[in-house]
């Protein structure tokens, strides 16, 4: 197999495999589109399936008793379902779900692993994007902690703008609400403020970005550590993603 078969991938991971590695996965990989809130993983139940997306985005999402929810993992091309798998687990303590649908490469869990089993390299780009993915999730608890919802709500738009192609996407308030664990009437108050800001233009559940700089800004750090640490850990450039300006002192550094 040529070096060529990569480029005709559009997830990140996959095209960082060297033709080799990439031979251990190919005749196991099919394409398959992925509609809006399509479940990707249940979680408490085994993974069956691991998908690679090429478009759209994933959620993990944790819910407790009631129905509550909120989105603890965020990933689109940069990223994979299954890190259970790649850890050496069988299951996944959260659901996972489309929150924006494209397309993805999927796997079976068993030829996944049998890949694994086979390279080193494949194993370890896949514990290194779930290490990344777990300090996301880090990163996202110091935000849910320490900072105001519009600035959470900052530092969500960034993460999406990152895996989309174009500096806009859709969402409903009711959606964010549930991704950032909050009521809706306080998502439409720190949508206006952003707005008021000059940093995005929301209008009939699209956003757009208007000012990177500035939402990087008032996110106090929360964006770009995670970031980083995803490019450390893996090699590859995520997206449009900026180190935290130097005049901007992170609230913590999570361990």
């Amino acid at each position: 197999m040529s070096g060529q078969h990569a480029s005709l991938f559009e997830n990140r991971l996959l095209r960082a495999l060297s033709p080799a590695d990439l031979h251990l996965l190919v005749p196991s990989l099919e394409r398959v589109q992925l509609s809006l809130r399509q479940s990707l993983e249940t979680a408490h139940q085994p993974i069956d399936r691991v998908y690679f997306l090429e478009s759209g985005l994933g959620s993990v999402v944790a819910s407790k008793d009631g129905g509550t929810t909120v989105e603890v993992g965020l990933f689109g091309r940069d990223g994979m379902t299954g890190t259970s798998i790649a850890l050496g687990d069988t299951e996944s303590p959260f659901d996972c779900f489309t929150q924006m649908d494209g397309s993805a490469m999927r796997i079976s869990a068993d030829n996944l692993r049998k890949a694994m089993s086979k390279s080193i390299a494949v194993t370890d780009l896949l514990i290194h994007y779930a290490r990344s993915l777990g300090i996301q999730t880090t990163y996202t608890a110091l935000a849910n902690g320490q900072i105001k919802l519009e600035e959470r709500l900052a530092r969500w738009i960034l993460m999406v703008d990152d895996r989309v192609d174009h500096g806009s996407f859709l969402v409903t308030h009711e959606f964010l609400a549930m991704m950032l664990g909050v009521r809706r009437p306080g998502v439409t108050v720190a949508l206006q403020i952003l707005e008021s800001s000059h940093l995005i233009r929301s209008q009939r559940g699209e956003i757009v970005v208007k000012d990177r700089e500035g939402l990087i800004r008032l996110t106090k750090g929360t964006y770009g550590p995670s970031e980083e640490e995803y490019e450390r850990l893996t090699g590859i450039r995520l997206g449009k993603s900026k180190p935290v300006p130097k005049d901007d002192t992170p609230l913590a550094t999570p361990a």
